[in-house]
C-alpha cells in the first residue's frame, strides 16, 4: 500500500493544474491518468481559445506540456485506471486497475464527462475530421461552410444558433416532430434564418473522404426514406455523461450524474474529497474553466490538509 498526502483521479486541464498547484505547494501528489491520459482534449484537432497560445495548439501537445509541467514540479504521473475508491474515511483507500493500492489523505477528482456519442462506425471515422461534441471549442474552424447539429434540447439549440454566427447554414437534426428545448431556445432557433430544422430525422451515415467529412445522411423516423445534406461539419449535442459511476454510493450527485461542489469551492460532501473540472461542471465544459476548477480544487486541498493533519 503506497501512502500519498494528494491524491488526483484523472488528466485533462482540471486533473493537471491541480497537480501543478499541489505540486508547488510540496504536497507530492499523485496523478492517475486513467483511460484516456489528457481527457477530451485529445479527440480534438486543433485549439484555439485556449489563452498562451496565440497560433493554436493541438489537444494532444498541449496535454503533454500540462502533464511536463506537472511532473517538473514533482508530481508522479501513474497510466493506471482507478477500480475501486472507498472514501469512507480517512484516509481514503483507492485500488487501481494494475494492482496498486493507495491510502490518500486527500482527493482529487478530476474525471471529466464524457460526450454521448450515435454509435455510428462512421462518427469514430471523422471524429476530429468534421465531427465534434463542441460548437464552442471547434465551430471557428467551419465559418462560412454548411453543418449540422443533432439534437433537440437546450444544448443543441444553443449550439446550433453559435453556429449560425459562424456559419453560412445551420441544420438542426431532430428526431421528433417538436423541440425538447425551453420555449425561449425554441423561439430563437424557430426565427433564425440561417438554420433549417429537420424534423423526423434521425441519423444513418456520416459520408465523407481523406479530406474530412462532406455529406450526412439522415433516414426520416416515420418512412425510413434516406436523405443526404451536403455538410462539412456535424455537431453532436446529445448530452454528455459525467464519469461518475464509480462515485456514486460515496460523494453526493446531482440528478444528471455530476458531483455537487460547496457553491465557491471544490470541496464534495465527503471532507477530504474534492472535485475539479467537467465532473462537476455541466454548464461550461471549457478547458480554461477546467483548468482555472483544477486550481481551485489544489488550493482547498492544500488548506484542508493544513486544517486537519492526520496523526
Amino acid at each position: 500500500m503506497e501512502k500519498v498526502r494528494c491524491l488526483i483521479i484523472g488528466s485533462g486541464p482540471g486533473g493537471y493544474t491541480a497537480a501543478i498547484y499541489a505540486a508547488r505547494a510540496e504536497l507530492k501528489p499523485v496523478l492517475l491518468e486513467g483511460m484516456q491520459a489528457g481527457g477530451q482534449l485529445t479527440i480534438t484537432t486543433e485549439i484555439e481559445n485556449f489563452p498562451g497560445y496565440p497560433e493554436g495548439i493541438e489537444g494532444t501537445e498541449m496535454m503533454e506540456q500540462f502533464k511536463q509541467q506537472a511532473q517538473r514540479f514533482g508530481t508522479t504521473v501513474r497510466p493506471e485506471t482507478v477500480v475501486e475508491a472507498d472514501f469512507s474515511k480517512r484516509p481514503f483507500v483507492v485500488r487501481t486497475d494494475e494492482g496498486s493500492v493507495f491510502e490518500a489523505e486527500a482527493v482529487i477528482i478530476a474525471t471529466g464527462a464524457s460526450a454521448r456519442w450515435l454509435g455510428l462506425e462512421s462518427e469514430r471515422k471523422f471524429m476530429g475530421m468534421g465531427v465534434s461534441a463542441c460548437a464552442t471549442c471547434d465551430g471557428f474552424f467551419y465559418r462560412n461552410q454548411d453543418v449540422a447539429v443533432v439534437g433537440g434540447g437546450d444544448t443543441a439549440c444553443e449550439e446550433a444558433t453559435y453556429l449560425s454566427n459562424i456559419c453560412r447554414k445551420v441544420y438542426l437534426v431532430v428526431r421528433r416532430d417538436v423541440l425538447r428545448a425551453s420555449k425561449a431556445m425554441q423561439e430563437r432557433v424557430l426565427n433564425n434564418p440561417k438554420i433549417e430544422v429537420l424534423w423526423n430525422h434521425k441519423p444513418f451515415e456520416i459520408l465523407g473522404d481523406e479530406n474530412g467529412v462532406n455529406a450526412f445522411r439522415l433516414e426520416h423516423s416515420a418512412t425510413s426514406e434516406k436523405r443526404d445534406i451536403a455538410v462539412t461539419g456535424v455537431f453532436l449535442a446529445i448530452g454528455h455523461k459525467p464519469n461518475t459511476d464509480l462515485f456514486k454510493e460515496q460523494i453526493r450527485l446531482n440528478a444528471e450524474g455530476y458531483i455537487e461542489t460547496e457553491p465557491g469551492s471544490s470541496k464534495t460532501s465527503v471532507e477530504g474529497v474534492f472535485a475539479a473540472g467537467d465532473v462537476m461542471d455541466p454548464v461550461y465544459r471549457q478547458a480554461i474553466v477546467a483548468a482555472g476548477s483544477g486550481c481551485k480544487a489544489a488550493m482547498d486541498c492544500e488548506r484542508f490538509l493544513l486544517a486537519n493533519p492526520l496523526q
